[in-house]
């Protein structure tokens, strides 16, 4: 392309004949005066040339041969294969055979695919046909946010901007949020699927925190809320292996994309709320998907989406994916249940776990307990103050948590303090489903004795009993009570024993 050059300046520039220029260059003569009868003939100047790409160059100068008829009639077929090669289980050698049943003097193998190769423009084919519909989800942030203007003050705020793509119609979704935290990453990925109206084999994104805590080309570490989402929607997370860009390909050439026609025609557009510039957004997205054409196809992404795509995707959750809180680092207690801080509810594990460290999820509906990653149990959460949910496949054999207490001893403990307190304490053993449920209020009922009077606990417990509010708690605040009413009797009889007038007292006239 460089010599094809240098013939154009020299012929428009010199006075040079052209085996003057075929000397200069050595190149032969033939070779020169083709070249400038195809320079006259497409009324191309030098200054053309120069700036032409090499590719485009070689178009008008290479003189390559014609497609003969075979190929052509071929490359007339390659829209509507390229369609094919989205479904599953369609390869080019299953294309190639089925062309070769109706066409039996057709191309071999190999000349259809170099000739498939061409017209993709691509040298590395798999790329383009290892995505199969309905098999895959890229999700990732951009590098570059955008913002929202308070329309108060006037102060601009940065959102982080989300985008998914469909590889195999190229489908794609965009949005903003506030940051990147887990529960933004899980919605913006909820909306990606309700956009695209079904859900993929598997989700594949990038090693950011809010999706992969742990990054590993073999087992890598997933949030434990995005696992949750997975599983809520059934299907897979996949993330892309640390450095290795071709993983993620597909969704950076869709952000590349989509700064051109979405973010660039909204650069110099004030959005005063979220929701004002995700709808900006999702308007240039509906032209984007919609209108615009995959460059060599006939169809736009939405129409490839339904063609091809849209039946291979499995339904979505009727109900959206509850999002979940998190408590983290939470005790297992020695009667092998959880609190919720919440609530103040009580929620059994597996008896193994006590005094184990473990995380829970929750929403408004479920309660799930995560042990080293793992979940190990989800309950229907109840709200109920200082109860107890508790499975029955999660105590040990006859119900004990510990061969040092059961019922009887803690009644029997009751018992040498007082006929009140042992009544408090059958109550409470009996009002739960299981006695275990009842240990931890039992005992520290029963601590009680150990830093006060005997009489004060019973008389607490009495008290409790007759306004049937018979709990730890209540008890306990009896207790303190009952200990400032005594203190201050006994002070006040202190001072009575004090005569009013005596020999020894001064009185107030002394200070006169």
């Amino acid at each position: 392309m460089k010599k094809i050059r240098e013939i154009a300046r020299l012929f428009e520039e010199s006075t040079l004949s052209q085996r003057q220029i075929s000397n200069a260059l050595s190149i032969s003569r033939p070779v020169v005066a083709s070249t400038i009868k195809k320079i006259q003939d497409s009324s191309l100047t030098f200054n053309q040339i120069s700036t032409m790409p090499d590719s485009e160059l070689e178009a008008y100068f290479a003189g390559s041969k014609q497609p003969t008829s075979k190929s052509s009639d071929l490359i007339a077929l390659f829209p509507d294969y390229t369609k094919e090669l989205k479904r599953p289980g369609v390869t080019l050698k299953l294309l190639w055979e089925e062309h070769r049943a109706q066409n039996p003097e057709c191309l071999m193998y190999t000349q259809f695919c170099y000739h498939y190769q061409q017209w993709r423009k691509d040298d590395k084919l798999s790329l383009h046909i290892n995505h199969k519909a309905g098999d895959k989800m890229f999700v990732d942030y951009t590098g570059k946010t955008m913002k929202i203007t308070d329309r108060k003050t006037g102060e601009t705020k940065t959102v982080e901007v989300f985008v998914a793509i469909l590889p195999a119609s190229q489908l794609t979704y965009a949005e903003t949020s506030m940051n990147q935290t887990q529960a933004s990453f899980v919605s913006s990925n909820e909306r990606a699927l309700r956009y695209m109206g079904g859900v993929p084999a598997a989700i594949v994104p990038d090693n950011l925190k809010a999706g992969v805590l742990k990054p590993s080309i073999y087992e890598p570490e997933l949030n434990p809320l995005y696992a949750d989402f997975a599983e809520y929607y059934q299907t897979a997370i996949l993330p892309a292996r640390a450095r290795k860009p071709k993983d993620k390909a597909h969704v950076e050439n869709a952000v590349r994309i989509i700064y051109q026609r979405v973010f660039a025609p909204l650069r110099n557009q004030v959005f005063h709320s979220l929701e004002e510039l995700n709808q900006a957004i999702l308007e240039r997205l509906e032209e984007h998907n919609n209108i615009r054409k995959l460059t060599k196809m006939t169809v736009t992404r939405r129409e490839l989406f339904d063609e091809v795509e849209k039946g291979e995707l499995k339904p979505l959750p009727v109900h959206l994916y509850p999002i979940k809180y998190t408590q983290s680092n939470t005790l297992v207690q020695f009667n092998y249940h959880v609190e919720l801080k919440e609530d103040r509810h009580y929620y059994s594990v597996p008896y193994r776990l006590r005094r184990e460290r473990v995380k829970v999820f929750y929403d408004e509906r479920t309660v799930s307990i995560f042990h080293d990653n793992i979940r190990i149990v989800m309950h229907k959460r109840d709200r109920s103050n200082n109860k107890y949910t508790t499975l029955r496949d999660h105590m040990p054999q006859k119900h004990r948590f510990d061969d040092n207490w059961n019922p009887d001893k803690l009644k029997w403990w009751a018992g040498n303090i007082g006929d009140e307190t042992q009544r408090a304490i059958i109550h409470i053993l009996e009002s739960k489903p299981h006695p275990e449920q009842a240990y931890k209020s039992c005992l520290g009922i029963l601590n009680q004795a150990t830093k006060h009077d005997h009489d004060i606990l019973n008389l607490a417990c009495r008290i409790a009993l007759n306004r049937e509010r018979i709990n730890y708690g209540f008890i306990s605040e009896q207790i303190q009570k009952l200990e400032k009413q005594y203190a201050k009797e006994a002070e006040r009889k202190q001072l009575s024993l004090l005569p009013e007038t005596h020999e020894n007292i001064r009185g107030e006239q002394y200070y006169q």
